[in-house]
């Protein structure tokens, strides 16, 4: 398993990156949300996918851990952003583009992508912008752009919206209480692992202004299911029925704008991706990509 940090140019941005299993199986790549380092996506679930025979790919998105971060661009003010009174430095048809692009320096044609959150928004845009790059495209409890659906509830809200951290300790317990708040009430709430990928998340890079940007983006991003109907790769949306940040419409939402997407609801899953969703969610990503394997 070859899992340390590497790193990739990819037009004005250099992304971080790690890669789980061989690079002779099928790659799969894994797209994080907002204000979440790759950390988001376990080691343990990364093996656990290589396992399956996989070529996992996780990476750190632009303004990031240890990608680039566009400090020049400053801090946006999200509340005039919310209001429309003002733009992001980027959109996330930018870091679209980044994953695409990463695909092209590690010398891929193309991906199975599963994104989570954000992360799924970036990677229904990539199967819209670059539908030849990827081959399937899974979306975990994310939505469609349209603000009709997918809305946060007012707790989630003002969790996203508090104010930023100053020190390590702060960073972890602010973390902590996001994650209380917009975590799986069905399953019991693992802190020691939350304050972990914290800690480690703030050593790497703690940057809110870079947070605020990636935030920025998502708010001025236009709905997408218009085009999320021209997407003809197999795909699978899965959500937490009690999901607190992205409300359950939004992946209803995804699934019938996009032709024969199959909807998975999870029962008792919020917006992170407990441990016991684990074997359910790789045994359906797994039988995804062996499908799509098997008719390539």
């Amino acid at each position: 398993m070859e899992n340390e940090v590497q790193h990739a140019r990819v037009g004005d941005v250099e992304i971080a990156y790690e890669t789980f299993g061989s690079a002779e199986d099928p790659p799969l790549l894994l797209v994080m949300g907002l204000a979440t380092q790759m950390l988001g996506w376990p080691d343990e679930f990364c093996s656990e996918l290589a396992g399956r025979g996989l070529y996992v790919i996780r990476f750190d998105n632009r303004d990031i851990g240890l990608s680039t971060h566009l400090d020049q661009a400053g801090a946006p003010d999200v509340l005039q952003v919310m209001a429309g009174a003002a733009g992001a430095p980027y959109a996330l048809a930018d870091m679209a583009d980044d994953t695409a692009g990463l695909l092209d320096a590690l010398g891929l044609d193309s991906a199975h992508l599963v994104g989570a959150s954000m992360g799924g928004m970036i990677a229904q845009l990539v199967a819209i912008r670059h539908p030849e790059k990827v081959r399937s495209l899974t979306s975990i409890m994310s939505t469609t752009g349209d603000r009709a659906v997918g809305a946060p509830a007012e707790a989630a809200m003002g969790a996203l919206l508090a104010p930023p951290a100053t020190d390590r300790e702060g960073a972890i317990q602010r973390t902590v209480d996001t994650y209380r708040v917009i975590g799986s009430p069905g399953y019991a709430f693992d802190e020691a692992a939350v304050r972990e990928r914290a800690g480690l998340s703030f050593d790497r890079r703690y940057d809110p202004a870079g947070v605020a940007r990636q935030l920025a983006a998502i708010l001025t991003t236009h709905d997408r299911t218009e085009h999320l109907g021209e997407i003809r790769v197999p795909t699978l949306v899965v959500h937490g029925a009690q999901d607190q940040l992205v409300d359950v419409s939004g992946g209803r939402a995804t699934a019938a704008a996009i032709p024969g997407a199959e909807l998975v609801v999870v029962e008792g899953m919020g917006h992170d991706l407990p441990r016991e969703v684990w074997p359910q969610l790789i045994d359906r990503i797994g039988a995804l990509v062996a499908r799509v394997e098997r008719a390539r």
